[in-house]
């Protein structure tokens, strides 16, 4: 029994320390502005018009978030099993981000047979700011299944070069696709490192005279290709607006000002993205991993994680259009180089004769794991367990909070009007749930209001032009949040 015990027991810590940066707490924040408030509202959409083809915002066949749907219709299978709410949108990336850490620990007990290296690239994974974040693991957003597609293609991958079992080749293919069907060519982004390691190995050459490259890439063009196509028969001109958003138009031109110099992933790992504990033991993972380690196998992960962490990184470092959770995909990676270092400083620690001597348990590999790992996995705990606005965002989702509290009840929003300048994504989807409730509300010009409208208005701007030019009465303040009683123009 105690034996057994303790078996199971690593198991059980794991689960308990994946949870709440995961799991815990993910519907506090409101839904954010941008890709997760499109994606939400193409998922409830999706939901109501049962268009399972061509994502829709706003009614109309959406041409501005042109990636393919795979996220969209986890979001569909969620809200029909948990209602249309933030859990509902978020729950997909938790899920995709719990599956990847699985993925890590079940490679490391498969390649290595060792279950504390996959233990420790775990860790390291969800100690990772940049990983357990927003536009990462914490919202729904594209990158954390993408993540998970393009972790388990390279593994597979890997996995084939050293069994060459095909099995392992067609996993790859459909993976890739997957990656694909999540957001489009950036599910391709690992495959010049993919290509450079079968080059190493001496696959590359075998590969192309066989006959099961041909059919897993077959099976890669039926789903990708096929995918593409169905929705410009349903949608033309979908093909072109891929062109523009996602191929030529993002990567050799900048999108939406989002302009930086080469070293901007590098520099945010190293300010915020990445923590220090776990940066500065990249270079000791792979110079451990490459030429201290003499063991095969190691060499050959270190050697194919280094790869996919370099060339994924010069490709997007390159690319016009950078924006910071452009590196999600890097940190499973990353953490493996990093596991290399410290499970090897872990097994040193479990060997010495005079702990196996002096302790009835050597505690002293464990005790060096928590006192690397602490510092990083608070601030990760500390941002997920009581989730909270930065202090320049919080006025400007001071709205999405009254919406989420009308939803409950809080405030009663029956035939008023929301005032808003700008992309209302975030505001619609909220909009969205109160119609279905039965609440009447809607977005309107605020230089149309009329006699007898009662409106909503939380920019500054906003509620200026309103009390300029409009007699009125306040009915209700809360916060930066202003309800009016418009009596008409003023003269």
């Amino acid at each position: 029994m105690k034996e057994l015990f303790f078996k199971y027991f690593k198991y059980v810590v794991l689960i308990a320390i994946l949870y709440m940066p995961i799991f815990g707490h993910l519907d506090t924040l409101p839904i954010r502005i941008w890709d997760e408030s499109r994606l939400a509202v193409n998922a409830y959409e999706m939901l109501n018009d049962e268009n399972h083809l061509v994502t829709h915002f706003e009614g109309k066949p959406d041409m501005w978030n042109t990636k393919p749907p795979f996220m969209i219709w986890c979001q569909v299978v969620c809200m029909k099993l948990l209602g249309v709410n933030e859990l509902a949108v978020r729950l997909p990336s938790a899920i995709a981000a719990f599956l990847t850490c699985m993925a890590l620990l079940i490679f490391s007990q498969w390649y290595l047979k060792n279950f504390w290296f996959g233990f420790i690239a775990i860790f390291v994974l969800i100690s990772t700011q940049g990983y357990i974040s927003l536009h990462g693991t914490r919202t729904g957003d594209y990158d954390a299944l993408l993540t998970l597609f393009t972790t388990l293609s390279g593994l597979f991958f890997f996995a084939f070069c050293e069994t060459k079992k095909y099995r392992a080749l067609y996993c790859f293919f459909i993976c890739t696709a997957l990656a694909v069907l999540t957001k489009s060519v950036t599910g391709l982004l690992f495959l010049p490192a993919i290509l450079i390691y079968g080059i190493i190995q001496k696959q590359f050459i075998p590969l192309l005279k066989n006959k099961h490259f041909y059919f897993g890439l077959l099976s890669f063009l039926t789903l990708v290709v096929g995918y593409y196509l169905l929705r410009e028969a349903n949608n033309t001109g979908y093909i072109a607006a891929v062109w523009e958003n996602e191929l030529g138009g993002r990567y050799l031109s900048v999108i939406e000002n989002h302009q930086h110099d080469f070293w901007f992933y590098l520099k945010n790992l190293i300010d915020f993205r990445l923590s220090m504990t776990w940066y500065v033991l990249i270079p000791f993972g792979c110079i451990t991993g490459v030429l201290v380690i003499k063991n095969k196998k190691v060499n050959r992960i270190t050697l194919f994680s280094f790869l996919m962490v370099i060339i994924f990184f010069i490709i997007i470092s390159t690319a016009q259009t950078k924006l910071e959770w452009y590196d999600i995909p890097l940190y499973p990676f990353l953490s493996i180089i990093v596991a290399v270092f410290i499970h090897y400083v872990f097994q040193l620690l479990y060997n010495v004769k005079w702990f196996r001597q002096k302790l009835s348990v050597n505690i002293i590999p464990y005790l060096f794991l928590f006192l690397i790992g602490i510092v990083p996995y608070k601030k990760v705990l500390d941002k997920t367990y009581k989730p909270k606005e930065y202090f320049w965002r919080k006025d400007f989702y001071e709205i999405g909070y009254y919406l989420k509290d009308a939803i409950k009840g809080k405030y009663h929003l029956n035939k008023q009007c929301l005032l808003y300048e700008g992309y209302h994504a975030h505001n619609l989807f909220y909009l969205n749930i109160l119609n279905d409730k039965g609440i009447e509300i809607s977005f309107k010009d605020w230089k149309k209001l009329e006699k007898e409208d009662v409106v909503i208005a939380s920019q500054k701007n906003v509620k200026q032009y309103v009390e300029e030019h409009y007699n009125h009465q306040v009915l209700n303040s809360n916060g930066t949040i202003i309800t009016y009683l418009i009596h008409g123009n003023k003269q």
